[in-house]
């Protein structure tokens, strides 16, 4: 598959999402991008944003084994992981695999469990296995997951731990739609209660599991060259320079944003980088790995601000 071929499916893709989602364009190219870079994706924002309709979406047109996890305060791994369970008439231990063993798992409102239960999640997103009683499970090569989260400040929440962050390729804030947007919203919507279900709003599948490993060899084949990987580290090396910010981003971090911009190349039909991809998606892939120095704090500045006169301030390359 040549590049002109994944943009083409991407638009397919993007159609079809569209089709139940008004809106939050931005969000679902950020999905699309982490597919192919091979990322996991945490969205945050306000309850009734369409979080959980975009992830459902998103799994249907690609038919994704969907699995979803609603976390909640008395979660326990074991919910999400599986167990070993002793069967008394064959006196044998056997696994009962738990809903992570998909290829795209929606962790519901992921900081509504405290952080025990969080780091279930680590081992299968950086390795894509699980182990249960010291043995190894291999999890889907395509295994792919979709956080929601409300924002931190609502009552019950947890922050999720720094270590758990920097497994995401990107954090999507959803803002609330436009005046003309949620007009288009209650039209579409207004007819019923509870949650959408994608296949009764017209959602069809335009690709399957040996598309989207075709596709994410695809992006395997974008150059990137010197120039880029040497924006790509300036831009990351900078988050750990600036006086606004106190823990800047890692290396994981630089290693993800290039993979990222490969995605979003190949996205728009090009095989090579460009700068303009880096300073595309370097807000989203840095705004939850880098911690405010306490004086921006005091200043009321968000990490946004702090990136944006990062980004500002590091020359790409022409």
């Amino acid at each position: 598959m040549n590049v002109d071929e994944v943009r083409a499916v991407a638009g397919r893709i993007r159609a079809e999402v569209r089709k139940a989602v008004v809106g939050q364009d931005h969000t679902i190219d950020l999905l699309l991008t982490a597919l192919v870079a091979g990322g996991h994706m945490l969205m945050e924002g306000p309850p009734g944003a369409a979080k959980t309709l975009i992830a459902q979406c998103f799994a249907r047109t690609l038919d994704l084994r969907f699995g979803r996890v609603q976390f909640t305060p008395d979660l326990m791994p074991g919910d999400i992981l599986g167990v070993n369970l002793f069967n008394f008439q064959t006196s044998t231990f056997e696994v009962r695999k738990g809903p992570i063993f998909c290829d795209l798992l929606l962790a519901d409102e992921i900081n509504r469990s405290p952080p025990k239960t969080q780091a279930a999640l680590l081992e299968a997103m950086q390795e894509r296995q699980v182990t249960l009683d010291g043995t190894a499970h291999p999890l889907s090569p395509r295994f792919m997951v979709v956080a929601t989260q409300n924002p931190i400040e609502q009552q019950g929440t947890y922050p999720l731990p720094e270590a758990q962050l920097d497994r995401f390729l990107f954090k999507a804030q959803l803002q609330y739609p436009t005046e003309a947007e949620e007009r288009a919203i209650v039209a579409a919507h207004g007819l019923r209660t509870g949650q959408p279900d994608p296949v009764a709003l017209g959602v069809s599948v335009v690709a399957d599991a040996e598309m989207v490993s075709t596709l994410i060899e695809a992006v395997s084949r974008v150059r990137l060259v010197d120039e880029v990987v040497n924006y790509v580290v300036a831009l990351v090396r900078a988050t750990r320079q600036s006086a606004d910010i106190a823990v800047g981003a890692s290396p994981r971090a630089a290693a993800m944003l290039a993979a990222a911009a490969r995605g979003r190349a190949a996205l728009d039909g090009r095989d090579y980088v460009i700068p303009d991809d880096v300073k595309a998606l370097a807000p989203d892939a840095l705004r939850h790995r880098i911690l405010l120095s306490p004086a921006a704090e005091i200043e009321g500045r968000s990490a946004d601000e702090a990136l944006a006169s990062l980004i500002a301030r590091v020359e790409p390359p022409r």
